[in-house]
């Protein structure tokens, strides 16, 4: 009796709070975005914004609550001498939220990503890796390292983070309802979720909030929000010292979110990882700090490619490198 009277008061919740969040239907995100920065998929339309037209393939994957428009500013650098594609996951960005849970899981993220890279011909990519992000491109190249050329992890979560943040509270439609509608996607919500991201507040203008939430209201959100938190089977394990991928991890010196300790000790448990840290800088070091990131991962790719090239001038002030695991 209990559980019925508090699933009816969520549900009158959900409904007093719905006029107060508009979502954006797909149809209109179709209209508004080029044509040609969707793959079909299936049956499902996912974004990708590409750049460059010459050298070897950049996979960008963001972060939870991010999008390609994460790495806005450090594609370009990257375009100079690859061809660059950013993707938004499943329950992100401009890409078509599915109705299936399990296309939200660890495995169907993953799944996404390789369907991705088949649409688009790349056999294999060097895979950046945010956060989330992180932890799936380390599942992936644990599992597929036969498409990996090398990764770089910003900020990485641990493989397992899209199972460790389930609750039993987010699989209640009425709650999760309420849940988004009044509190997480609404400005002062990002707004706070970013600032625990960066070192330097004086970055986060309304505009930054804006883009940020403009991506997560559209429609499907609600089946975006459950199949990333509702309970589902716990994924396979991932072990770190087995993935023989060449790796750069990256991190915010002042990430309050993931400790610079945590990612110190991942990268020595990788057999070919450098560690690299960026001075004051939060959780997001492509928004935050995009030239310092820049100066780590440009030199570790130019070492990993597979087409010998002049070698670039040494930048200057590059970022204090660490080696990992058997070197």
């Amino acid at each position: 009796m209990r559980l019925l009277v508090t699933l009816a008061a969520f549900s009158t919740l959900a409904f007093l709070v719905t006029g107060c969040v508009s979502l954006r239907p797909f149809d209109e995100v179709r209209r508004t975005v080029p044509e040609n920065h969707f793959l079909r998929i299936g049956d499902q339309l996912v974004h990708v914004e590409q750049a460059g037209d010459h050298g070897e393939p950049i996979l960008l994957i963001h972060g939870f609550g991010g999008s390609a428009y994460s790495w806005r500013k450090v594609i370009p650098a990257l375009a100079a001498d690859h061809r660059v594609f950013a993707v938004d996951l499943n329950g992100f960005g401009y890409t078509q939220r599915p109705k299936s849970r399990e296309s939200y899981t660890r495995a169907g993220q993953a799944r996404l990503v390789l369907a991705v890279m088949d649409a688009l011909g790349l056999e294999r990519a060097h895979v950046f890796g945010h956060s989330y992000g992180g932890g799936l491109t380390l599942y992936l190249a644990s599992r597929n390292p036969e498409r990996f050329l090398s990764m770089v992890l910003v900020d990485s979560s641990a493989p397992t983070y899209s199972d460790d943040r389930r609750s039993r509270l987010a699989g209640l439609r009425p709650a999760a309802t309420f849940f988004l509608r009044s509190f997480a996607l609404r400005p002062s919500s990002i707004r706070r979720a970013l600032q625990r991201s960066y070192y330097d507040d004086s970055q986060i203008t309304p505009e930054l909030v804006q883009a940020y939430l403009d991506r997560l209201r559209i429609e499907g959100v609600a089946d975006a929000y459950q199949g990333l938190t509702a309970p589902a089977p716990p994924g396979e394990q991932v072990e770190l010292e087995k993935i023989d991928v060449p790796a750069l991890v990256v991190w915010g010196a002042q990430d309050t979110l993931i400790s610079v300790e945590t990612g110190r000790r991942a990268a020595a448990r990788m057999p070919r990882a450098e560690f690299v840290v960026i001075d004051q800088c939060g959780h997001l070091p492509m928004e935050e700090k995009p030239e310092e990131l820049l100066r780590a991962a440009l030199p570790f790719l130019e070492s990993q490619t597979l087409t010998p090239r002049p070698p670039l001038p040494t930048p200057p002030s590059l970022p204090h490198r660490e080696r990992g695991g058997r070197g």
